[in-house]
């Protein structure tokens, strides 16, 4: 009785006594120490920042030859349906949805780089999850696991955290690409003095600990966006209406070419699917175990094998769908950093992914600006664990150093991992120490080396 008045009284008196025991007991909310309110708030803050994904994974994937609408419909359906998945059978706080780095893998390297149709790259991706799955369900991924030093962990969750940062400054316009610089300073317009409101309300809404600090912030930021176009002196609208609802378009259904795709010359493509898909996971369960604790007995994150089942099959499924392979997405942080702990997070994700079959359009109205403030915080919140590191010791900060930092350079979380790892086996071999190198990192780094030679 206790536990359900607790949870009754979280709900502002809501007659919750029926639906919460069952709730609480399955995703065992208040022995992580969360409450309903923060989860589906969590659950919100991450949907907000992660559903740019209907939009844009549909963009890239027409670039490939997908029909724009066929993509979206399928977008929505594997998101809902692999965060549902993480929900019930994995009961962590973590979204699953088609990832930006494997659609431009997709997109830009398979179909326009090497040739090959949509239809077989789409075969491509599902062996890919094939493989991924025969990995998940064995004990693989523990021992690679435990063969990855605390130096690594912690310098993998930081360079996620860089890494996001990096996306969400270039989101809002304030880093930009520079001829001579690579990179620079964006201009001081309407998107930059937006963007800049939001992050310090972010914070500030943060540092004063409001419950649901990060979705305010993207609410304030929609809003301050709505205007600022014009007060700025100019005609720019930033936040667009461009109509209520469009109906699903299940056209690129059941169309992968999965024999197709069983051919020696693709091997590599595969191959590179796999490792990138593997690894993101893998660095993401790590980081958001390390950011909020969620672990096991162990000191592993929880539920681990059942996590990587659920995004090898999420990846798997994804390709009769008609989307380039789905994986669990880095912005989960947003939700953690909210207080999100359990799978009933994940179920308020696929809630609201599952509207937007029909009311796709609304999506326009939150512009990536306005998530912007939000990703730079989660980056934040991630860098924590670098005073773990150990930066006396050379050998462990050198590969640590060079994952955190090549992860926002390359632009891609596999690049700083398998450097972080290759970087590791070399120095204890160049200096003696053999017997610190686990056989899964002999494994691992032999691996990522044959990735970064067919990249």
């Amino acid at each position: 009785m206790n536990e359900t008045t607790a949870r009754s009284t979280d709900m502002d008196g809501a007659d919750t006594s029926r639906r919460l025991p069952f709730l609480d007991r399955y995703f065992n909310v208040t022995q992580r120490g969360s409450t309903l309110k923060t989860e589906i708030l969590a659950g919100l803050a991450t949907f907000l920042a992660g559903m740019y994904i209907i939009v844009v994974n549909p963009a890239v994937l027409s670039d490939a030859g997908i029909p724009f609408t066929a993509a979206l419909s399928a977008t929505v359906l594997i998101s809902f349906m692999g965060s549902l998945a993480m929900a019930f059978y994995a009961r962590n706080p973590i979204l699953v949805a088609p990832g930006m780095g494997m659609n431009a893998l997709f997109t830009y390297t398979l179909v326009l780089g090497a040739g090959l149709s949509w239809e077989v790259a789409l075969g491509c991706v599902f062996w890919s999850g094939v493989m991924f799955a025969i990995l998940a369900m064995f004990n693989v991924r523990k021992a690679i696991i435990e063969a990855i030093p605390l130096s690594l962990r912690y310098a993998i969750t930081c360079g996620i955290g860089l890494f996001i940062t990096f996306i969400g400054l270039q989101n809002a316009g304030f880093i930009t690409a520079s001829d001579a610089t690579l990179v620079s300073l964006g201009n001081m317009d309407a998107h930059l003095a937006t963007f800049f409101l939001g992050l310090i309300a972010t914070a500030v809404f943060v540092i004063m600990r409001f419950n649901g600090a990060l979705v305010m912030g993207i609410a304030l930021t929609t809003l301050a966006a709505i205007p600022m176009g014009r007060m700025w002196g100019g005609d720019e609208v930033m936040v667009a209406w461009t109509g209520l609802a469009a109906w699903p378009d299940f056209s690129a259904v059941m169309k992968v070419d999965i024999m197709g795709a069983l051919k020696v010359a693709y091997l590599p493509f595969i191959f590179v699917m796999l490792f990138t898909n593997f690894f993101d996971a893998m660095s993401c369960f790590m980081a958001l175990a390390e950011s909020a604790d969620l672990k096991d007995e162990d000191g592993n994150p929880r539920n681990l094998r059942r996590s990587m089942t659920v995004d090898a099959f999420s990846s798997m499924i994804a390709a009769p769908l008609g989307t380039s392979a789905a994986q669990t997405f880095i912005e989960s942080g947003a939700g953690v950093a909210q207080g999100g702990r359990t799978g009933l997070v994940a179920l308020v994700i696929a809630l609201l992914f599952l509207p937007f079959l029909f009311l796709s359009p609304l999506l326009t109205l939150v512009p990536s600006i306005a998530t912007a403030p939000a990703l730079v915080m989660v980056g934040l919140f991630m860098m924590a664990p670098i005073s773990k590191i150990d930066w006396e010791h050379f050998d462990q900060a050198f590969p640590a150093f060079l994952a955190i930092i090549l992860m926002p350079l390359t632009y891609s979380i596999t690049l700083g991992i398998a450097f972080g790892f290759i970087s590791f086996v070399l120095i204890k071999v160049c200096t003696g120490r053999f017997v610190e190198i686990k056989p899964a990192m002999w494994i691992t780094a032999a691996l990522s080396v044959i990735m970064l030679m067919t990249t």
